[in-house]
């Protein structure tokens, strides 16, 4: 059989594909906010705010109303550009499960961090997290996740 006789069926094929739907995700939205009381800075390298610094932290995390714990955090960030940014790494531990994130923390205006999965309840979940400073002294932090699954 010759190879155009498979050209219009192939070609079918290919525009069922690119025009099929495809399947939605369940999108959960969840608004926590951290208390940040345990930051800490290890300085490494030249003597104050410079690249390669660690900044720790382990901190309490509450409802999205600053009402209620709901569980804590623990990450770390490497400083990437002194007075600008970090590069992060942290879990959020809820009862239902883990949530980890990574991504950049600037120093000004909103971050915005990838979900990189989860356990628990969230063991399937991609998608952002939403870090936006509640005060200048960086004191508390809302926490927007949407959570793909």
């Amino acid at each position: 059989m010759p190879l155009s006789s498979f050209a219009v069926p192939l070609s079918l094929i290919f525009i069922a594909a690119l025009t099929t739907p495809l399947q939605a995700q369940d999108t959960t939205k969840i608004d926590l906010v951290e208390h940040a009381t345990t930051d800490a800075v290890v300085d490494i390298g030249a003597s104050g705010d410079s690249a390669g610094d660690i900044l720790t932290f382990a901190n309490d995390i509450f409802d999205g109303q600053d009402a209620h714990k709901v569980g804590s955090d623990n990450g770390w960030c490497v400083r990437v550009v002194a007075g600008k940014s970090w590069e992060c790494f942290w879990t959020v531990s809820l009862t239902d499960g883990q949530i980890t994130v990574e991504g950049p923390f600037l120093d000004a205006g909103d971050s915005v961090l990838a979900v990189t999965g989860g356990t628990g309840k969230y063991s399937d979940v991609s998608g952002e997290m939403a870090l936006h400073a509640r005060d200048d002294k960086g004191s508390a932090y809302d926490f927007k996740y949407t959570l793909n699954k």
